[in-house]
């Protein structure tokens, strides 16, 4: 049987100013709501439902909408910033190692416009790779 399991998941309340500019270059900035005003500014905030004490794994799932993205990279600091703040960066580039220890590195887009899935309303969920039991 394969299964899944729910690692996070989040629904996105408020989209700061200048999310469509991050956005664009491909980076995603979260923070669960009642961020300070500055960090809000840049920030997809959003309320968290469902998170686990584990952190994901390069080959989890990131899921915003109907469009689901590999995650490549974790760095060593970033889950604890999602579990305490509800903070994550998500870079959508591929790459297999992250430069920092808060981000999260998931593969490309491709045609996927991010910023017209990424509203208020939209669920977004990590979720484990289908693993065979």
């Amino acid at each position: 049987m394969i299964q899944t399991e729910t690692i996070y998941l989040t629904e996105v309340t408020r989209l700061g100013p200048e999310v469509p500019d991050f956005l664009e270059a491909g980076l995603l900035i979260t923070f669960a709501e009642g961020a300070p005003p500055e960090l809000a500014e840049m920030s997809v905030l959003h309320k968290p439902t469902t998170s686990r004490e584990a952190p994901p794994q390069p080959g989890d799932v990131l899921s915003i909408g109907e469009h689901a993205f590999r995650i490549t990279a974790v760095g060593e600091k970033a889950w604890k910033n999602v579990l305490e703040l509800g903070h994550a960066v998500f870079k959508f580039n591929g790459e297999p190692q992250t430069e920092l220890p808060g981000e999260i590195y998931v593969e490309e887009p491709g045609d996927v416009k991010l910023l017209e899935e990424i509203r208020p309303g939209a669920r977004v969920e990590i979720k484990s790779a289908e693993r065979s039991d």
